[in-house]
């Protein structure tokens, strides 16, 4: 018998074959959906489309790691050691980034470890209960392909006052971010308008309140704030 022969029937004894399939198809679909999940749903200001397309390949590569070294304690032992000197230098830049990165790590973990069912249900269970509590806290998730990317630096330091100008304009305001500087403030918004009529009545009005400010708008931001 060749090692290749060898090796196989090593692996059969130690990893079922079938499980890992089974593991796979329910690994997949539900990897899939979740990034649709997230998409709509999602909070987060950065490209979610992007952000997204990561689940799938991160789920089943986690996947495959956990039911490799489930076998083995050696190979366990291999993959702290590898590990140690690998250094992930991702930017989480919003906290719920890393939920979802966690729930797609377990979803990888339950049906690497022949754990599919429990997997599906914890699946649905969670997702659920992030969609209502959404729908209780009044979030709705704000579609990126319609949303604009708003910052203001001005000399104004009242922020509700400078929001609410915005708010009688626009369809859509989202403060995201608040930076104090030495001049006045630095704003980030998450904004929506219907037309460019309401984009040029905002410049009118922060011009009008404040000559020194100014605006820069960009559609469909790919980067976080």
């Amino acid at each position: 018998m060749g090692k290749f022969e060898q090796y196989l029937e090593q692996f059969s004894q130690s990893i079922s074959l079938i499980d890992f399939l089974i593991g796979m198809a329910v690994a997949a679909p539900l990897l899939i959906f979740l990034r649709l999940f997230y998409i709509r749903y999602g909070q987060a200001v950065s490209n979610r489309n992007r952000f997204a397309n990561n689940f799938l390949p991160l789920g089943l590569t986690t996947m495959l790691i956990i039911t490799i070294v489930q076998s083995s304690i050696a190979l366990s032992l291999g993959l702290v050691g590898a590990l140690s000197i690998v250094r992930f230098r991702a930017a989480i830049k919003d906290p719920e980034e890393l939920v979802y990165l966690f729930l797609v790590i377990a979803i990888g973990l339950g049906c690497g470890a022949a754990q599919p069912i429990l997997s599906l249900i914890a699946f649905v269970l969670i997702l659920s209960m992030i969609y209502i509590n959404n729908r209780l806290s009044g979030q709705k998730g704000f579609k990126q392909q319609d949303s604009m990317y708003l910052n203001v630096r001005t000399d104004m330091q009242d922020v509700h006052a400078l929001t609410e100008v915005f708010s009688q304009h626009l369809s859509y305001v989202e403060l995201k971010r608040l930076d104090q500087t030495e001049d006045g403030l630095d704003l980030s918004y998450i904004v929506k308008a219907d037309s460019l009529l309401q984009i040029e009545a905002v410049r009118k009005a922060i011009n009008g309140i404040s000559p020194k400010s100014t605006i820069s708008l960009i559609d469909q931001p790919n980067l976080g704030i």
